[in-house]
């Protein structure tokens, strides 16, 4: 009987030479449909690497399959690292590989110092309407958010996924806290999230054909929780029926500016609360983000 050959595994390392990162825009290109306006001049990328910027790359033998880049900054004084791109080639999305970056990330930051200073977030940004996104980032990563960004890269870009608007969630990592080391052990907190959402009208939720309605908003604010619907697959409402995609951003977009203006904090995500199709809901509270997550509490200085 002739041997099957396994297919050798996707490994995850930092990328390194010219050729590693001259493949950094096939992916791009690949992954968000940019035009050369928009993909990131690859003297930019060798450079930023070169100043301890961070590139990782998903490798399948010799070819890169998936990428993500994350850089210094800071944050209301605070040193962070900033995750601005990742990317996974469409054959490679149902391995968890993104996720797997992201734990990569989270490993080098760890171990960064920077004049003995470490650094104990990261941040990026996500389309709230990608539900499969906003499952990754909240009920696997344990991300949380203050912050909501309307047409943060402006009313459009190149991408065809950029056509409706570039809002953004900008959420935030606490790479050790508790919270983010349950998500990583793989604990389970649906059962009492949609405890929670039981008790709540969702301040925007479907009607009975796929379209936003909007409730009360002061009756919402004067909860400690609210619940914010979306669709399980932007994407295809995009497709299919570009008005009601542009409804969906206009409604969601009050939803989450008001809610957070007024002390809110997106906490948590589940992907369907009614059965295969139904819609995707967050839920968010009404606390300061250092009661949420406590090792949130900011020090000058970020500790040692």
């Amino acid at each position: 009987m002739a041997e099957t050959k396994s297919k050798p595994a996707v490994t995850i390392r930092d990328l390194q030479s010219f050729e590693d990162m001259k493949q950094v825009e096939a992916v791009e290109r690949e992954v968000w449909g940019l035009s050369d306006l928009d993909t990131t001049p690859l003297t930019l990328a060798i450079a930023t690497r070169e100043a301890g910027s961070i590139w990782l790359g998903a490798f399948d033998g010799p070819r890169l399959v998936g990428f993500a880049f994350g850089f210094l900054g800071t944050e209301r004084g605070q040193l962070i690292v900033h995750s601005h791109m990742l990317a996974v080639r469409e054959p490679y999305r149902n391995s968890r590989l993104g996720y797997k970056l992201k734990l990569a990330q989270r490993e080098r930051v760890l171990a960064l110092r920077v004049d003995q200073l470490r650094v104990h977030q990261m941040t990026w940004t996500f389309d709230p309407l990608q539900s499969k996104n906003a499952h990754l980032n909240f009920a696997r990563l344990g991300v949380i958010s203050e912050s909501y960004k309307a047409d943060f890269y402006g009313p459009e870009t190149s991408s065809l996924l950029h056509r409706n608007g570039t809002d953004r969630l900008w959420v935030t990592w606490p790479l050790a806290s508790r919270r983010v080391l349950e998500r990583l052990q793989g604990k389970d907190h649906r059962a009492e999230f949609l405890d929670a959402l039981s008790t709540l009208t969702p301040l925007v939720q479907f009607n009975g054909d796929g379209k936003p309605v909007c409730n009360d908003l002061a009756a919402a604010l004067n909860r400690q929780r609210i619940a914010i619907e979306i669709p399980s697959d932007i994407s295809h409402v995009e497709r299919k029926d570009p008005a009601l995609a542009k409804e969906w951003r206009r409604q969601t977009r009050w939803a989450f500016t008001e809610a957070l203006q007024a002390g809110f904090l997106v906490a948590e995500f589940c992907r369907t609360v009614r059965g295969q199709q139904g819609p995707g809901v967050y839920l968010l509270e009404k606390i300061k983000v250092e009661e949420y997550v406590p090792e949130m509490l900011r020090h000058p200085g970020n500790g040692r």
